[in-house]
């Protein structure tokens, strides 16, 4: 079933000198990049241009933006939805989201200072107050600014549009993953990270954020629990 009811979509602040398209497609994709467009949920060109108070034009041009980045999907009835996920596509996405982060964390390694570590423990603060408070929208965008904060200090880093195509695919099903964190989340990954930052370790790094992934998300990558979810969001949007 396919829900009806307005889309969600967070107004985030337009930056200095943006373009309507640029702000449209920066809003879109972080609302299916932290999982407010569920799967099952049909996005139209109407509902969005409603949400965001633009004209359709700007939201055409984010939508085949999108399609094309592999985060919506435009059917043969030209209906744009989250594409469909299996277990076996949503294991592989898993997979090499481990590979690219780790990757991304040990060429950032050397550049990591003090002071980034301070911010990155700021940061991590920061995810532990959304979590408290319920906010799972905060927790998954500050989870995201963790990580590529952490990417980021490598000066001539180019992983980054790799990462986040694969947090795009994704993010339709983070709830799912945040709503069953307390059964499978019970080590503080992101605290173990740090101390591997703190020593120059690149194993201990390593191991601690493909813990951290797996931990997250990939409990959540069956057949049944993402044919259920589907269905839920669909009901439920």
């Amino acid at each position: 079933m396919v829900s009806s009811s307005p889309l969600n979509l967070p107004l985030i602040e337009r930056e200095l000198k943006e373009t309507t398209n640029q702000w449209v497609y920066r809003c879109l994709r972080h609302a299916v990049m932290t999982g407010l467009v569920p799967p099952g949920r049909a996005v139209t060109i109407r509902d969005v241009a409603a949400a965001l108070g633009v004209s359709a034009m700007p939201v055409r041009e984010a939508l085949r933006r999108l399609s094309t980045e592999h985060a919506l999907e435009v059917q043969d009835n030209r209906r744009i939805m989250v594409p469909q996920m299996t277990a076996s596509k949503f294991r592989e996405l898993c997979e090499l989201r481990i590979a690219l982060e780790c990757h991304a964390a040990e060429r950032a390694l050397p550049y990591v200072t003090p002071q980034r570590i301070d911010e990155l423990v700021a940061i991590d603060r920061r995810i532990d107050l959304a979590n408290d408070a319920g906010d799972r929208e905060a927790v998954t965008s500050l989870n995201q600014d963790f990580h590529r904060y952490l990417y980021q200090a490598h000066p001539n880093q180019v992983v980054m549009p790799l990462v986040e195509s694969i947090w795009l695919q994704l993010g339709p099903f983070i709830r799912l993953a945040l709503s069953k964190l307390k059964d499978f989340y019970q080590v503080d990954r992101h605290s173990e990270a740090l101390t591997a930052l703190r020593r120059q370790d690149p194993l201990a790094l390593r191991i601690a954020l493909e813990a951290d992934i797996r931990d997250g998300i990939t409990h959540v990558g069956t057949n049944e629990l993402l044919k259920a979810y589907v269905e839920s969001a669909g009901q439920h949007s």
